[in-house]
């Protein structure tokens, strides 16, 4: 692990400077980064994505407790150090691509790395990264909704991404977010972190989450698609009653024409609105959706 003033010679030898519109912000407090590591609980058959993998600091770190660390950085500068640093661990692979082909898709070339590390190695697949605040919402949306899927993700995120993922139905951080994660596992804030554990210091506080999916849960849910379809539906009109959000319903879902029985089924009450629905109200619709479709 490094400190701060190893990263801040990093940079300075290579003649650059955190960048502002990436949202590079470096986690210095090295006793909080340990905390990170072991909240994950990594064996040593796990495979560790690292989103966001700066100078290497945190990925030499994982390196030493996972089989294999898959590590991304997008700053190009950030990656060739990280490689120079890291250049005698052969269980690293620094990537220098954007985590995400688009909002809705994890980038092919990790998802193509974390498929081959899964046929070679036999543990978890684990997010474990201080995230980039411009990524860190639809990062970890995509590795709860799939293909790819990982058991675990334990994250420094910005405190109002954190407040998103552990919201409760009526507030107002609860949305696609906080839905997802609450219905495929269990949610946990570890500690609010100041600005001054990071480097350059943001103007916000953060926040160190802890996401692990739980099979119990996933095993309600009989198609994650749909089941998105249905809260990206609702959630999209939050504040309207749900009877008005059914007449927004396309693709397969508009060919449900008997709403207000499936609200009966369910035990929901359809002038509610859809911020009031907890995730057990949605993975309801879903799956009464599912049969419906079926037939």
């Amino acid at each position: 692990m490094q400190t701060k003033r190893q990263i801040q010679q990093l940079l300075a030898s290579a003649g650059v400077r955190p960048s502002k519109r990436l949202g590079q912000h470096f986690l210095i407090d090295l006793n909080l980064m340990r905390l990170l590591i072991s909240s994950a609980n990594i064996d040593r058959h796990d495979i560790v994505l690292e989103v966001g993998c700066g100078t290497g600091s945190l990925t030499e770190a994982l390196s030493q407790r996972a089989d294999k660390v898959i590590a991304v950085e997008l700053d190009r500068t950030l990656a060739e150090i990280a490689k120079r640093q890291l250049a005698k661990l052969d269980n690293v692979t620094i990537l220098n691509i954007d985590i995400l082909d688009n909002k809705n898709t994890i980038s092919q070339t990790v998802t193509g790395a974390l498929e081959l590390a899964y046929e070679k190695y036999s543990g978890r697949i684990l997010l474990v990264a201080n995230l980039p605040y411009n990524v860190a919402s639809p990062v970890m949306l995509n590795l709860v909704t799939g293909p790819t899927i990982v058991d675990g993700m334990h994250v420094t995120v910005q405190k109002e991404v954190a407040d998103r993922m552990t919201a409760a139905p009526g507030s107002r951080d609860y949305g696609s977010l906080s839905i997802h994660l609450c219905a495929t596992g269990e949610v946990k804030m570890i500690r609010i972190l100041k600005p001054t554990v990071f480097w350059p210091q943001p103007k916000v506080d953060s926040a160190m989450v802890s996401f692990v999916r739980k099979k119990e849960k996933l095993s309600r849910i009989q198609s994650m698609q749909l089941f998105s379809d249905i809260v990206n539906l609702f959630m999209s009109h939050r504040r309207k009653m749900l009877k008005a959000c059914t007449r927004f319903a396309r693709g397969e879902l508009a060919k449900i024409n008997n709403w207000p029985e499936i609200f009966e089924q369910c035990s929901i009450d359809w002038m509610q609105r859809p911020e009031q629905l907890w995730p057990q109200d949605y993975i309801a619709i879903a799956s009464r959706c599912y049969q419906l479709l079926q037939l």
